[in-house]
């Protein structure tokens, strides 16, 4: 089934707020560590509310650790660099919905390693939405794509 990855996230209310959403539309969130804040409760308390009992949440030591985890997935990387717009991509069931870091997005390793990368079109000068935002609109669209419905 589809799922969120995030790359090395630096503010957990971002991370709480998408994981709150995964919970809602039953999916399965993975933190690639190491994270810019310490991952425990109270970090996660306010954005995420009563939802984290009900969140999936797997974490990865590092990037090489979340790629031998997903063997034979696709991970698509939410990034500006890139030129294809999220609505013209084709999402499979078992994709990986990967988001960078708010301060850096991801490295050009782990740009290059993904096997696609798609964007937000925006206005001309700004320069980006913020991840939970993003996320949650990459999310919409593939399960609108996939028709995907919540899990119990």
């Amino acid at each position: 089934m589809l799922e969120i990855a995030l790359y090395q996230p630096d503010i957990a209310p971002n991370a709480a707020t998408i994981l709150r959403m995964c919970a809602c539309f039953g999916l399965t969130c993975r933190i690639i560590e190491p994270a810019g804040f310490v991952m425990s409760e109270s970090q996660f308390r306010r954005a995420g509310m009563d939802y984290l009992d009900k969140a999936a949440l797997l974490t990865h030591a590092s990037w090489a650790a979340y790629r031998q985890a997903t063997a034979g997935r696709r991970s698509v990387l939410l990034t500006t660099r890139a030129s294809l717009p999220v609505w013209d991509f084709a999402f499979q069931p078992d994709d990986l919905i990967l988001m960078g870091r708010e301060s850096v997005g991801v490295p050009d390793t782990v740009h290059a390693a993904v096997e696609a990368r798609v964007t937000l079109p925006m206005r001309e000068g700004l320069r980006s939405l913020n991840v939970a935002i993003a996320c949650a609109i990459a999310t919409g669209e593939a399960l609108r794509q996939l028709r995907g419905r919540p899990t119990p």
